[in-house]
């Protein structure tokens, strides 16, 4: 015999009345931060308790499009171009934030989750400004890590391809260079990409010309700030699994993480001086935090091979380890004469050879003789390794 017993569930609870906010405001703060208030309350009350945001990489210039029913309410603008924008509507509010990189993020709050997505999808359709397609440029991603969390744009950056450049480069590294851009997933065998040698050799070109040659299967994106990125969990995770393809339609893609001149990070003495850094850069590239993701890291460093720590440098971890060296003296000659037919200059004095010493030159060196300018040392040219 069974027992069956009713039982009066309660019914949901009538929606309560909005939470209660209180805003302070001192000499302290700007207009934007007054938007930024008036943005979120109608989400922290409880009146929309919805919200849906997106960024834009580079934004049109003109004023943000305002959906249909939406009005204007507050405008702030700085001389430098930053913008912050507040529209209300039927149930919802809009806040775009214009920044000086031409990027813009959009934030709506809205009464239901469908109002959130039309309203939002409204407003950014049409707002990004389209790069015209050109071969000499290629989009190039830049990471940081802003007050409020990780922040990517992507910017054209100029780029010639590998037949273009390969002069440029001493013939010891001419040969794996070519290989490193021949380079598809199949061939991917390591997870770490080290250039080291001098400043203005050129490292910073490779790797630009890379993002090209790489451009149908990898997405090279640079970041500003290495050395909080290995020192803070939760931004390196956002770094490393916390996007993906910004287009659904496309098939997912490698990225590769740049890191320019980390030599504090992979010197013999890295994981005393920078304590978890080092290790958590090899767990990305080689550990469980990089398994099921397709990360490459590129580091570029002025270090001799022999003052980097041996985990970074040995068998399997690299996907390639090339030094990018000065060019020999004939090469710099050589570059130096053919250079005046490519840059439709003048031949260089003394058949090239004046100014190029018993140790060759370095790229930016051979730029400076072939402008006329010279050099004395190597101080005279370090700068330039950011450019080369």
């Amino acid at each position: 015999m069974s027992i069956v017993k009713e039982v009066d569930f309660p019914s949901r609870p009538e929606p309560r009345e909005p939470l209660p906010m209180n805003v302070w405001l001192d000499d302290g703060d700007s207009p934007a931060d007054v938007i930024d208030a008036l943005a979120l309350s109608p989400f922290a009350t409880g009146t929309q308790p919805w919200s849906r945001s997106t960024t834009v990489d580079r934004v049109r210039l003109e004023p943000p499009t305002v959906p249909q029913g939406g009005r204007v309410l507050r405008v702030a603008q700085d001389s430098d171009g930053h913008e912050s924008r507040l529209i209300s509507g039927e149930g919802w509010t809009l806040r775009v934030v214009r920044y000086i990189s031409r990027s813009a993020t959009f934030t709506v709050t809205a009464t239901s989750e469908e109002l959130a997505r039309s309203v939002l999808d409204e407003a950014t359709k049409g707002a990004e400004e389209e790069v015209a397609k050109d071969e000499d440029h290629v989009a190039m991603g830049f990471v940081w890590l802003s007050d409020h969390g990780m922040r990517r744009s992507a910017k054209p950056i100029t780029t010639a391809p590998w037949d273009g450049i390969r002069h440029n480069y001493p013939r010891a590294a001419k040969d794996r260079l070519g290989r490193l851009m021949a380079i598809r997933p199949p061939d991917v065998n390591g997870r770490l990409l080290l250039l080291h040698g001098p400043p203005g050799t050129g490292k910073t070109t490779l790797l630009r010309t890379l993002a090209r040659e790489w451009a149908s299967w990898c997405q090279v994106d640079c970041v500003l700030d290495p050395e909080r990125l290995f020192n803070s969990p939760g931004y390196l995770m956002d770094v490393a699994v916390g996007f993906d393809c910004p287009d659904d339609d496309e098939e997912p893609r490698w990225r590769m993480l740049v890191l320019e001149d980390c030599d504090e990070l992979i010197r013999a003495e890295a994981k005393q001086s920078t304590g978890q850094g080092l290790s958590r850069l090899l767990n990305l590239t080689d550990g469980l935090l990089g398994q099921g993701r397709d990360v490459l890291v590129a580091i570029t460093t002025n270090e001799d091979l022999n003052q980097l720590h041996p985990a970074v440098v040995r068998p399997g971890r690299c996907l390639a380890q090339i030094e990018i060296g000065r060019l020999a003296p004939d090469e710099a000659v050589a570059w130096l004469n053919t250079s005046a037919d490519r840059s439709g200059g003048s031949a260089a004095p003394n058949g090239g050879a004046a100014g190029v010493g018993p140790d060759g030159a370095t790229l930016a060196e051979l730029f400076a003789l072939r402008e006329g300018h010279g050099f004395t040392a190597p101080e005279t040219t370090a700068s330039t390794g950011l450019y080369l």
